[in-house]
């Protein structure tokens, strides 16, 4: 049985995705800080509580699935992502810590407990990044840097490793309908053609995987067709 680890599990994208992978016969060790809002259940959905900003809980939650398969994992999704939006002088240093333990440390540590195991099974490892890695996003500096970030590594690791079989993809969404912006003053307009959905993102993982053996995907972007947030009312 083929095995996938994605992080962000708990809603949204990571959601969705570990859903279809159920669906394709796949196991998936999900990990997130919290699963309380969680109602999934399937029994190949493996939730795995775990702080990916802690790099010993991200050690420990790698060493744990190891050890569960056999050292066999297929897929990693590098999905669990977080920003905030300010002149760079008003962020707090704790949320540019976490922007970046989150949106780019996280990835290349678990790509560091993986790759052996990914390069004997010639596994995909897909890095869920943003458009704002390659296109200007208003008080966004710090989040791009990361996402960007993300994105130049993707482009190395793959040259790095392709000769091994691994294949390495980044999915590049625009504004997305998920808790994403929960915490943040605007959120994306709520007509259809103006958000993507977390379905979308698993259509383009679909596509990636569907690939004949030997051709690679290695960057898909998603843009709604409408550009339309919405600010949030000051409470």
């Amino acid at each position: 049985m083929k095995t996938a680890v994605v992080t962000g599990t708990s809603s949204g994208i990571g959601l969705a995705v570990s859903k279809y992978l159920n669906e394709q016969g796949y196991r998936v060790y999900g990990l997130a800080r919290d699963f309380s809002k969680t109602n999934y259940k399937d029994d190949l959905f493996h939730p795995i509580v775990c702080d990916v900003t802690s790099m010993s809980e991200l050690e420990q939650a790698a060493e744990d699935i190891l050890d569960r398969e056999d050292k066999r994992i297929d897929m990693l999704i590098n999905n669990a992502g977080v920003a905030y939006f300010a002149p760079h002088e008003e962020l707090q240093v704790s949320q540019i810590e976490q922007m970046v333990q989150t949106n780019l440390t996280a990835p290349l540590i678990l790509t560091r407990l993986f790759l052996r195991s990914l390069k004997e099974t010639e596994g995909f490892i897909i890095n869920i990044t943003s458009v704002t890695a390659e296109i200007r996003s208003k008080w966004g500096g710090t989040y791009a840097a990361t996402k960007a970030g993300l994105q130049h590594f993707s482009n190395i690791l793959f040259e790095d490793v392709r000769k091994s079989g691994v294949k390495v993809v980044t999915i590049m969404p625009d504004m997305t309908d998920t808790a994403f912006y929960d915490h943040l003053s605007f959120k994306p307009d709520s007509h259809e053609a103006a958000h993507l959905t977390p379905g979308d993102v698993v259509d383009a993982l679909d596509t990636i995987l569907q690939k004949r053996e030997g051709s690679v995907i290695t960057q898909i972007t998603l843009r709604p067709q409408l550009h339309r947030i919405v600010k949030k009312k000051r409470r």
